[in-house]
């Protein structure tokens, strides 16, 4: 009954990939920005290596964000091409 609970409970986050159009399925298959995104952080943490708190860790991934909210902020650059282009 636990595992049926668990299911019931992620079934709509883990099915939420089908409630976008199907032409974006392909561009949604992966995490790789993901992956980049935490490579990134985990980058610039091994730098910094010790944080004096919490906070100063949130503030961090705070500007590595806003960094990476940059760079994809290239005008009509589409991320989520359909395949009637």
């Amino acid at each position: 009954q636990k595992a049926i609970d668990i299911l019931d409970e992620g079934f709509e986050d883990a099915t939420q990939f089908y409630n976008e159009p199907r032409e974006y399925h392909v561009s949604l298959r992966t995490t790789n920005m993901l992956e980049r995104l935490n490579s990134e952080i985990h980058r610039r943490e091994r730098v910094i290596r010790i944080f004096p708190n919490n906070q100063s860790a949130f503030r961090m991934i705070g500007a590595v964000l806003m960094d990476y909210e940059e760079t994809l902020d290239l005008g009509s650059r589409t991320y989520l091409k359909t395949s009637k282009h």
